[in-house]
């Protein structure tokens, strides 16, 4: 991959805005994908699926076309079974409250999960009654199989768990987890929003009942978000809501709801969204996400390669960095997260977030009070990293515990 090429396609790269290290948060934008919304707006602003005219017909192939996209993209066959929403976060819940769960169901996640994927399961177990169950990694947040096995009762219906986490970076065996958790007779969730930027996701392999992904982390545009389930999954899977476009006929005292995908998309759609979700798909498909991977890899090696030499630096997560998918969280003795946060930004503008990152019972649960994270994606280099390196040993040395 020519790194220095792709860079060039990105906008807040040629203008030089400094180092970005937060693509777990949101990823910056290519040409490509301002290029296709702006067209929308500017030549074919029309409803798609409902008018005849020339601008209604144009969006709706575009729609057609951005789930043929995602199928292929993601290693399946039908494009139906793609719905848009507006993140990861909404699909979880259009799972959680569209499954149909009742008193004592139980549903699986992990101690590690964000809260998109607890806090749904806690509102249902005050609401309905159901178990929440969560299987407990290890110290370093790595994922234990054993564990996850010993909570799969005969009372489980759903496993909902991240295919990476946004904190450790760390990786789970989804798979894995799908055969174990139908060899129970359970259905399975996955949330890939940290996943799915980064690596090569086949769904045909992996087996999951969903799959869920945010398209602004994966150079799409922001308010767009994409739900996989298989046929049989949504068949049976209640909409979160109705109205517009669900329906195929409504009279004064009864509704047929459409087929699927439509009986899940409620309303206008995000449009502008949709064909921004296809031209970030393109582009990442001829990038090639065994490049991206790698680039992540080879960039996080470099990374806590660069810092680790420094005093009172404290991990949050794996310390081999093979086993993080681009996202380095970790703290300095002496420090508060948000300030070495604005200390890197104003000595270097250097990006990165801070906090708990939405995961807060994983930080709760081990008596850390959030961590910076700073997170790479295929545009960042060498001069990132050894930017921020170089940033943080500042940091550390001048504010830090000596």
């Amino acid at each position: 991959m020519d790194t220095s090429k792709v860079r060039g396609d990105f906008p807040t790269m040629r203008k030089g805005r400094g180092v970005y290290l937060d693509s777990a948060c949101q990823s910056l934008r290519p040409d490509s994908v301002i290029r296709a919304m702006t067209e929308y707006y500017e030549e074919y602003p029309g409803c798609g699926g409902r008018s005849v005219h020339e601008m209604s017909a144009r969006i709706s192939l575009e729609t057609d076309e951005t789930r043929e996209k995602l199928a292929s993209f993601f290693g399946t066959k039908d494009p139906n079974c793609y719905i848009f929403t507006k993140n990861t976060t909404e699909s979880i819940n259009t799972v959680a409250f569209g499954f149909g769960l009742k008193k004592d169901d139980a549903v699986v996640t992990t101690d590690t999960e964000h809260n998109s994927n607890h806090v749904p399961w806690l509102v249902l177990a005050d609401a309905v009654g159901i178990k929440k169950r969560h299987s407990e990694s290890g110290a370093d947040g790595e994922f234990n199989i054993e564990n996850f096995k010993s909570c799969m009762n005969g009372d489980v219906k759903l496993v909902s768990v991240h295919h990476a986490s946004n904190v450790t970076g760390c990786l789970i065996p989804v798979k894995d987890v799908a055969e174990i958790a139908h060899d129970r007779g359970a259905k399975v969730l996955i949330d890939g929003s940290q996943a799915a930027p980064h690596m090569k996701v086949d769904l045909g392999r992996i087996g999951a009942d969903f799959y869920a992904v945010s398209m602004h982390k994966m150079l799409g545009p922001s308010g767009m978000g994409v739900m996989y389930g298989t046929s049989e999954a949504l068949e049976g899977l209640r909409p979160l809501t109705y109205g517009g476009g669900t329906v195929g006929l409504a009279t004064y005292d009864h509704a047929n709801m459409a087929p699927v995908p439509e009986r899940f998309e409620s309303g206008l759609q995000n449009y502008s969204g949709i064909v921004g979700a296809k031209a970030a798909i393109e582009y990442l498909d001829g990038i090639g996400m065994e490049n991206v991977a790698a680039q992540d890899r080879r960039l996080m090696r470099r990374l806590m390669d660069g810092v680790s030499g420094i005093e009172g630096l404290r991990i949050v997560g794996p310390s081999r960095p093979d086993r993080r998918t681009g996202a380095f969280s970790f703290n300095i003795d002496m420090l508060g997260s948000h300030d070495v946060a604005m200390m890197l930004d104003k000595i270097d503008r250097i990006m990165i977030r801070s906090g708990m990152h939405c995961a807060h019972p994983f930080y709760e649960s081990r008596g850390i009070d959030g961590s910076a994270r700073a997170s790479v994606y295929l545009y960042n280099n060498d001069e990132d990293v050894d930017r921020f390196a170089k940033a943080l040993i500042k940091v550390a040395g001048t504010f830090g515990s000596h």
